[in-house]
């Protein structure tokens, strides 16, 4: 199922506790969920004072626990009731309403992050324009920064395959999971590339220089 952004304002208010029952119960689409949110926010948490980027901040179930501590926090989302939920987690925050399937917004072309996340988002994009983004993400990362993409993810098609297969009454046919072996060779080839699968459909890939 394909939301645009008004299903997504929709669901909003009943998204957290959606992701955290399928956590719980260990099913597609969120199995490992916090388990993968942890271990990104534990790499920040390693990083002091670092600016941060989230691409699809959602809710702001992550940004919001790092906005306590002191990070500089720039978030994007293409819902309005998303952004004013993190809004009024995070009242300082620069928060952009956008759509990332049409690349960056201008306002933050001329930045530059030391870490950029995006978690459960870039399924929404098929493996060329996940490239083509994931490129445009990598122009505004610092130097010695670190892009971590948390999403609905695979190591190979045959886990995909198999996750489908247990669970494909509830399979979204209209998004595009990442398969690292397929991918993974069409990244820049000057960036560190790591794949880490978190639990059977969830993973995160860092890259960085």
């Amino acid at each position: 199922m394909v939301l645009d952004n008004k299903g997504f304002d929709l669901w909003a208010d009943t998204y957290d506790k959606s992701v955290e029952s399928s956590d719980k119960e260990n099913t597609y689409p969120f199995a490992g969920y916090k388990k993968l949110m942890n271990t990104i926010y534990n790499t920040i948490l390693s990083n002091k004072e670092v600016n941060i980027l989230d691409v699809g901040i959602g809710t702001g179930i992550l940004c919001g626990e790092l906005y306590k501590k002191g990070y500089k926090i720039t978030g994007i989302d293409f819902s309005d009731e998303m952004v004013k939920i993190c809004r009024e987690k995070m009242p300082s925050a620069r928060l952009i309403k956008h759509d990332f399937t049409k690349g960056l917004p201008k306002s933050i072309k001329n930045d530059f992050f030391d870490i950029i996340i995006c978690t459960y988002a870039m399924h929404h994009l098929d493996d060329d324009s996940k490239i083509v983004f994931i490129k445009e993400l990598l122009d505004i990362l610092d130097k010695k920064g670190l892009l971590m993409i948390g999403d609905i993810g695979f190591n190979t098609r045959e886990e995909l395959d198999g996750c489908r297969k247990i669970h494909e009454n509830e399979w979204d046919n209209d998004e595009y999971y990442f398969i690292f072996d397929e991918i993974k060779n069409k990244f820049p080839k000057d960036y560190k590339i790591i794949y880490e699968q978190i639990s059977i459909c969830a993973g995160i890939i860092r890259i960085e220089k």
